[in-house]
């Protein structure tokens, strides 16, 4: 599984364990981990720190976050990731204070077995863009391409590169930053996310419902 979004029966027994979003469109990153569902505590606790600004909760999900970027280490060998959290445009950036994906990254390093570089000034995001929710598969692309660039090329050239941030709804931007990073020389790119809302699951409880609408509504975001 690539992007880690969960499978139907029918795709684990007939497909080649890819989602349908990966088959149709490769993201960029050769791995996706995420500690928990988006939904119930863990959104609420998202929600804290995002919107309400209750920074202490960074230490909380910096944990979590550190526990999903621990089962990518084994596969670094000896050599040493470097962690790049998802940037904010400066706009966003002044408006609400802090990155809160850089906050999440500070706190996750400090729970794992060995030192690793957060690298905060590496990828910057140098176009705003509008939030993505609500947009096609087409509109997120384009929302996001080319927004971000790689400000220093020689910190990752020939590194494996770890970019994190706090959800991971369909991958478009993680998916995006990774193409940069491999752009600019990056050996490869996993991404790791506190949430992750998984698309799969929000299709069966639709279903599991008999809401033909929310599941047209959802196939539409999961189809990017």
């Amino acid at each position: 599984m690539v992007c880690g979004d969960r499978l139907f029966s029918a795709q684990l027994l007939m497909g080649d364990g890819r989602c349908q979003n990966c088959r149709d469109c490769e993201p960029e990153f050769a791995r996706a981990v995420s500690f928990g569902e988006y939904e119930g505590g863990l959104r609420g606790l998202v929600h804290l720190l995002k919107y309400d600004s209750v920074l202490p909760v960074a230490a909380v999900l910096g944990g979590m976050l550190g526990s999903a970027i621990a089962e990518l280490l084994p596969g670094c060998g000896d050599a040493r990731p470097l962690i790049v959290p998802v940037p904010l445009h400066k706009s966003k950036r002044s408006e609400r204070g802090f990155n809160q994906a850089e906050l999440i990254a500070h706190a996750a390093v400090k729970r794992l077995p060995r030192p690793i570089e957060v690298a905060t000034e590496v990828l910057v995001r140098q176009r705003a863009t509008i939030s993505q929710v609500g947009l096609s598969r087409e509109q997120r692309i384009a929302n996001v391409s080319d927004a971000f660039r790689v400000r220093d090329r020689r910190r990752v050239e020939g590194r494996t590169v770890i970019v994190v941030d706090d959800v991971m709804t369909t991958g478009t931007t993680l998916s995006e930053c990774a193409r940069m990073l491999k752009q600019a020389g990056a050996e490869r790119v996993w991404a790791a996310t506190v949430a992750r809302a998984f698309q799969a699951a929000a299709i069966r409880k639709a279903a599991n419902h008999g809401d033909e609408e929310e599941i047209e509504a959802v196939a539409v975001t999961a189809s990017v």
